[in-house]
């Protein structure tokens, strides 16, 4: 049984590793490749992911603030998610 969706093992992955290559995201998650820079494309498209190009490789940073957009959720930000998985580098684990 999966507790959460591919699109967010996805965004847990680039909060744990904000360099992480397309094909270590999809062994991580289980899924292709090519879902993988789907499932990338989609977060950067609805504004969860920024990506930044260095040198050959991909930097993603996460907008924190953006507003998760299932009804279930309405009000609550992708940075509480984070937060609440204690995935995110830069949250403070002491707070």
């Amino acid at each position: 049984m999966r507790f959460v969706t591919n699109h967010t093992q996805v965004l847990l992955c680039i909060a744990r590793t904000p360099d992480v290559r397309t094909r270590d995201l999809a062994v991580q998650v289980g899924i292709t490749e090519r879902a993988a820079q789907r499932i990338v494309a989609d977060l950067s498209e609805a504004g969860f992911v920024e990506i930044t190009r260095v040198g050959r490789r991909n930097r993603y940073a996460i907008n924190r603030l953006k507003e998760m957009r299932h009804r279930a959720q309405v009000g609550h930000d992708v940075g509480e998610l984070l937060d609440l998985l204690n995935l995110d580098p830069l949250s403070d684990a002491s707070d």
